[in-house]
């Protein structure tokens, strides 16, 4: 039996044990009735099997280290590298994503797996061909460049570090509904299981942890669905026929746009919106009266001797109470805007690009558009995704990891508008209509430990939940998934193991990714070239740690949604690698000077429409710019992607022909 039978077998054991492992669960649960114990068994068990991966994986050898001694064979890159892609964005916030806005959101799951043609086509095959460590390493080979070494080291690091924020907030809400612990701590305590398999045997243990990674994960998705989806009648395999079910919303979604108390409701948050408007029209008086009137109401309490937990809810008021009138304008117009969303009558989730006007549908259109070209592009720029490809055995094993990609990532994507349509189907028939008095528990739960992500409130005051009067934020959908379906508590820790599988998966390959290209890139090649082997991956682990702790500080800090994390990061990466690359490998003319000044460009571009647009950026800067044709910061890539291919090929051919040596690289890397 050889080495790859040998890892097919063992990781098809691993599967089966799993399984029984559920079943076992499933059975005690059934005994012994649901307990919380039941997803702190899920997220230790599993925790405990990717650091044992991690501690039998552990290596100090160089070439184990950065790319896995390459020598992992295709299928199983595949199933790392779809590890490695699927994060918390795609387990817990994609299906949430489709479940709130519909058709918008298949801009993700369209330019997701259309990524991996591009990199199937431009990128994978010459990037495992000149076999470096590193896509910056790759860069500043290509260009003999260290300034290009320096920049795509700073391209590299602010994409992933954006992107591992992303994650490691993922791993905070999971531990927060799961264990119970506070947010932050939720997220340092999830960064022990990130650390324990990147910190030991780097690319090595990464790549064997995220194969049983994505098996947790595929399971913890696929298993839900299909029981969600065979009580609704649908089969246990639903990505066939769930179209059907669709109807249905359809119709109960025109029922409620119809409905006079649900007009009532919406007329209420109209109201509201209008009374928020009022309030920016009258700034600066507006603030600062409010903010007198705080105090006061304070002071008075306090001569008083007022109920002491009064005080402090409006001392916790005062404190977060903008800082100045610029800063309240713009979070009362996210207040307004967030109103007038609640105001509009709910939109069928198959209606593409919903709009009240030819104006906002073109803005829609636009966005769309955007968003798919950034993500698609961004997909094939990701230097924690190519750099996987170098752990192949050879050119053609790239290719083929490619093709198992894109087979493990659909299977994935294609269930995930399934999960959306059965939830938001067991919502609208489960939960909208009934009695305030008799809420299903997982509302109660949900609105008590994380009342962020869930809200219900009666505000016409007839005891009746109507549709607009809850608020459910798509990061929760996931996670409460098997809950609002009334499944078994077990299946909620199957998610909740899944989500976090997921985001440590991620995780460790981002990690990996900034840590190796300051040590690698920065280390050895600008600061020590003569380091040693030893010394070069004792560096790696110590920068591994300082990064990890960084990141985790910043995603305490719950700066943006998850989702909003991953796309910005991949806006930023298409914008600065993507024209560097395509055309270092495709056009022989392409000049140091070009890519230089292609990647400053695009990076620089897409850095400023991200800072000027997005809203908690614009809060803390106190600077504001204009939105290009309605474009949202998300897909600040639609400017930066041109912009760096345009400067590129401007300065390229203005510059001096590139010298033989690099004309002989670039025809080699191009040969069958």
């Amino acid at each position: 039996m050889n080495e790859t039978q040998r890892l097919l077998r063992n990781y098809a054991m691993f599967a089966l044990g799993f399984l029984a492992f559920i079943a076992i669960l499933a059975r005690i649960e059934r005994a012994n009735g649901p307990g919380v114990w039941i997803g702190y068994v899920f997220l230790f068990i599993t925790i405990a099997v990717y650091a044992l991966i991690g501690v039998f994986s552990r290596t100090s050898d160089l070439v184990e280290y950065y790319v896995a001694g390459r020598r992992v064979p295709s299928a199983l890159n595949g199933m790392a590298t779809a590890a490695d892609w699927l994060s918390a964005a795609s387990f817990i916030g994609l299906a949430g994503s489709l479940y709130a806005t519909g058709y918008s959101a298949l801009a993700y799951v369209m330019g997701w797996t259309g990524g991996y043609c591009l990199v199937a086509l431009l990128l994978a095959p010459y990037v495992r061909k000149m076999a470096r460590y590193t896509l910056p390493d790759f860069l500043a080979t290509r260009y003999s460049s260290n300034v290009v070494r320096g920049i795509a080291v700073f391209a590299a690091i602010l994409c992933s570090f954006v992107y591992l924020v992303a994650q490691i907030q993922g791993v905070g809400l999971i531990a927060t509904r799961f264990i119970g612990v506070d947010f932050s701590i939720g997220i340092f305590c999830g960064l022990a299981g990130v650390l324990v398999c990147s910190f030991l045997g780097g690319m090595r243990a990464v790549t064997w942890t995220q194969v049983a990674q994505y098996i947790i994960l595929i399971t913890a998705f696929l298993l839900p669905v299909s029981l969600i989806a065979h009580r609704d009648g649908l089969g246990y395999v639903p990505q066939v026929n769930y179209g059907r079910l669709m109807q249905r919303i359809d119709a109960l979604e025109q029922r409620l746009r119809d409905d006079g108390t649900e007009r009532a409701v919406r007329a209420y948050y109209l109201r509201r919106a209008q009374a928020v408007d009022e309030r920016i029209a009258e700034l600066p008086g507006s603030y600062v009266r409010e903010r007198d009137a705080l105090s006061a109401h304070i002071a008075e309490l306090r001569r008083e001797n007022g109920p002491l937990r009064e005080i402090d809810a409006l001392r916790a008021a005062l404190a977060t109470y903008p800082r100045d009138p610029a800063d309240a304008a713009n979070r009362w117009s996210a207040e307004r805007d967030e109103l007038l969303a609640r105001a509009a009558p709910p939109v069928p989730m198959s209606t593409p690009f919903p709009s009240r006007d030819a104006t906002e549908q073109r803005a829609n259109k636009l966005n769309f558009v955007a968003l798919l070209l950034c993500l698609t592009i961004g997909t094939a720029s990701l230097p924690h995704i190519l750099t996987r490809y170098n752990t192949t055995t050879s050119v053609p094993s790239a290719r083929r990891s490619v093709g198992w990609t894109l087979f493990f990532v659909a299977l994935f994507y294609l269930t995930v508008p399934v999960l959306a349509v059965l939830i938001k189907y067991d919502v609208l028939t489960s939960l909208v209509g009934r009695p305030f008095s008799d809420l299903p528990q997982w509302v109660v739960q949900w609105s008590r430990i994380e009342p962020s992500l869930l809200t219900v409130h009666d505000v016409l005051g007839d005891g009746i939940v109507h549709w607009g009067e809850l608020s459910m934020q798509p990061d929760m959908i996931v996670l409460a998934a098997p809950e609002i379906a009334g499944l078994p508590y077990v299946y909620s820790g199957l998610i909740a193991a899944g989500a976090l599988a997921a985001a440590l998966s991620t995780a460790d390959g981002l990690l990996l990714t900034v840590s190796n290209a300051l040590s690698h890139d920065v280390y050895y090649y600008m600061v020590d070239p003569n380091a040693s082997s030893q010394k070069r991956v004792a560096t790696s682990k110590f920068v591994l740690l300082g990064v990890a702790l960084l990141a985790a500080y910043t995603a305490s800090l719950n700066i943006g949604n998850i989702l909003f994390l991953v796309g910005a990061a991949f806006s930023l990466a298409a914008s600065s690698l993507f024209p560097a690359l395509v055309l270092g490998i495709f056009w022989r003319r392409m000049t140091r000077k070009g890519a230089i000044l292609g990647m400053l460009a695009g990076l620089g571009v897409c850095v400023y429409y991200i800072v000027s647009t997005y809203p908690f950026l614009t809060r803390v800067t106190g600077f504001a710019g204009p939105r290009w044709f309605g474009i949202e910061p998300i897909a600040s890539g639609a400017f930066g992607i041109p912009a760096g291919f345009m400067v590129s090929i401007v300065t390229s051919l203005l510059d001096r022909r590139p010298d033989p040596k690099t004309l002989a690289l670039v025809d080699h890397l191009r040969q069958p």
